[in-house]
């Protein structure tokens, strides 16, 4: 069984006014976690609530997505400016060059680019299941009938999942925090969605021995830096920056730090060789 999902709906123009609160509250000043080669100050999209990948905890960010943001501007020599790239607020974020670029579990589309371009990838995820540590009847989708299925209100892999089993009761929640927090309490069975997001929350110090990702991914989501589209000289240099964190060890470093403690292991052709891509 295998499964895509689709890409992120299409957005309304006027998403572009609300824009300039995104990273408010500490968001647009770099804060603690934002480092850079002290050039110019450019604003970087990053996501704010995912554990181990791109997480804003007061005035400090965290996570491999931020650690390759940091690296890319250091390599640069520029000073990023955190602020929140919501997922269906991307393409209007580059753009309209409210961000020089996004490291955000941007998975590279078709659709995508015709819009922006990408560096990457740079990492590959797939589409997975969390369940509870001691739950061993859940060993992929298909031992999903009968069972409840979380995941965030509109999640199209969600989605997807409940069309190849319509057994499943699927439960949806406004944040995947709480389909956590009903997974530990056993108001639902397993939690879907990118395997590395999984494993960043099972990773969490509260949830540490409570929650195993399957490791059965039914999904390829390869992972890029988003920038302007058609910016050739910024794409060469961001692709060298990538390869450079990639070759230097920083990749596997951030990798262990962030999602090892869920005994996280990338799949299958990681890390890859990011190249500039548009279409």
């Amino acid at each position: 069984m295998k499964l895509r999902r689709t890409s992120a709906v299409a957005i309304a123009a006027v998403a572009a006014l609300g824009l300039a609160a995104c990273g408010s509250d500490d968001g647009g000043n770099g804060g603690a976690g934002a480092t850079g080669g002290g050039g110019e100050t450019v604003k970087v999209g990053i996501k704010f609530d995912q554990p181990g990948l791109g997480l804003k905890s007061g005035a400090t960010y965290s996570g491999f997505d931020v650690d390759l943001a940091n690296f890319i501007a250091t390599e640069l020599n520029l000073t990023p400016e955190f602020v929140e790239a919501v997922s269906s607020q991307r393409e209007t974020l580059l753009k309209t060059g409210q961000v020089k670029y996004i490291v955000g579990t941007y998975s590279i589309t078709d659709k995508r680019k015709a819009d922006v371009s990408f560096v990457g990838p740079y990492f590959i995820a797939g589409q997975d299941l969390l369940v509870r540590a001691d739950d061993t009847t859940i060993t992929g989708p298909d031992t999903l009938d009968g069972k409840k299925l979380c995941s965030v209100k509109g999640s199209t892999s969600a989605v997807n999942v409940q069309k190849e089993v319509p057994g499943v009761n699927l439960q949806e929640y406004n944040t995947y925090s709480l389909c956590v927090d009903a997974l530990k309490s056993g108001a639902v069975d397993a939690l879907t969605t990118d395997d590395t997001i999984l494993a960043g929350y099972a990773a969490q110090e509260d949830n540490k021995g409570q929650l195993k990702v399957v490791g059965n991914t039914f999904s390829t989501e390869n992972y890029g830096v988003g920038i302007q589209k058609e910016d050739t000289e910024f794409c060469n240099q961001v692709v060298e920056a990538v390869k450079k964190f990639i070759d230097s060890g920083e990749w596997q470093k951030s990798v262990d730090k962030y999602l090892g403690p869920a005994n996280y292991k990338p799949g299958e052709g990681n890390p890859p060789t990011p190249t500039c891509q548009s279409a």
